[in-house]
């Protein structure tokens, strides 16, 4: 079925996010799975190419788009060649952008904004701790009021970007007397912070290319000047911010999903067993059908749920379905398509085999599949 989402300027952009990825990504896609981190001149590039800071204002560096579909594109070009460089790009392009954009001051737009944009400044998002998971509201890294700063004290744990990111975007209790979701507050936390330190490069199952790591805040002094948005609010700035983040987690799943189960096909009709190919066995032709017909039906939700976003009525419940349901469909999809290839989609050369692993998180994390059942059926008054 044809898609009817994007219009002419967005097939314009598209072609400008496949060149980048043609010219910066794909020559290298071996270097950053050795290294387990995107090189700095990869950035430097995307911002150079516009990629970075679509929805910051033109004033402050940035593209000014206001059209979230040009997210949609840039995710789902990224996802195709890379999850993990869908993942690394997206928190910072589409997830820690509007906290910059939309909580800041001016004084701290003028002094972030400008090389958040243009790709020399990474930023990471710190919500996650070792003994809370996607319960954020358990959080335990303290920020304790001192002078005209705070003192911040305790660690993050599977933060993407957070490896080498200058500027981490960081949730801490200021207020332990109040209820569990209130009395959190976001600090900007740079790089160079006496007392701001990261843990090894942690080594995950897949999407080795974007550096996860540790956090640890010891005793780190953050001035007011780099609270964002307001004192205690925190978890709410969160909690408004979370349906785009899983939007953009539901989009990235369909593209990557996608992109693999075309390849797939093309495979099942090369590969040939007992004289044909194999993707002309019924057993085949009937799975692939089924899967191509998953991977419609969950795209066209998602779609749908891009236009509500770009008109202003995405709800938090629609977001958690197009979040759990595409990543069940993505790693459905792609256990299948390994199953097509065989031995070879055991083997790590074999993309099909990198997208199995790479894909086994997206059941986990921008809130568990689980926390998003509990979402919905909330929503049902269970």
């Amino acid at each position: 079925m044809e898609r009817s989402l994007y219009q002419p300027e967005h097939a314009d952009f598209r072609e400008t996010v496949r060149e980048f990825v043609r010219r910066h990504v794909t020559p290298r896609e071996d270097d950053f799975i050795v290294d387990r981190c995107i090189d700095r001149a990869v950035w430097k590039a995307a911002g150079d190419a516009g990629l970075l800071g679509l929805h910051v204002p033109e004033e402050y560096g940035g593209g000014g788009a206001g059209d979230y579909r040009f997210t949609g594109v840039l995710i789902e070009e990224l996802s195709r060649s890379s999850a993990a460089l869908a993942s690394a790009f997206g928190i910072h392009a589409d997830i820690v952008a509007p906290y910059l954009v939309e909580l800041t001051t001016e004084e701290q737009k003028r002094r972030w904004l400008p090389s958040f944009a243009d790709g020399t400044c990474v930023t990471a998002i710190g919500m996650t701790e070792a003994s809370g998971g996607s319960d954020l509201a358990a959080l335990k890294t303290s920020a304790v009021r001192e002078g005209d700063g705070w003192v911040l004290n305790g660690s993050k744990t599977f933060i993407t970007n957070g490896y080498h990111a200058d500027l981490v975007v960081v949730a801490a209790r200021t207020d332990p007397t109040k209820k569990p979701a209130h009395g959190i507050t976001l600090f900007g936390v740079e790089s160079g912070m006496p007392g701001f330190e990261r843990g090894r490069k942690l080594d995950k199952v897949g999407q080795p290319e974007a550096d996860t790591a540790e956090l640890f805040f010891d005793h780190v002094r953050v001035p007011d000047a780099n609270v964002i948005g307001e004192v205690d609010k925190g978890f709410i700035h969160m909690m408004e911010r979370l349906p785009q983040e899983r939007l953009d987690a539901a989009i990235s799943n369909v593209a990557h999903v996608k992109a693999v189960l075309e390849e797939t096909i093309a495979y099942a009709k090369a590969r040939t067993a007992f004289g044909r190919s194999i993707g002309s066995h019924q057993a085949n032709k009937f799975l692939l059908a089924e899967l191509v017909t998953s991977v419609e039906v969950a795209e066209a939700y998602v779609d749908a749920c891009v236009k509500a976003h770009v008109e202003g009525r995405l709800d938090a419940i629609a977001a958690a379905k197009a979040k759990w349901w595409s990543a069940k469909v993505q790693n459905d999809v792609l256990d299948h398509c390994i199953q097509i290839h065989g031995g070879y989609g055991f083997m790590r050369e074999y993309r099909v085999a990198r997208a199995w692993m790479d894909a086994r998180v997206t059941k986990i994390w921008a809130g568990s599949n689980e926390i998003m059942k509990e979402l919905i059926g909330r929503s049902l008054g269970l």
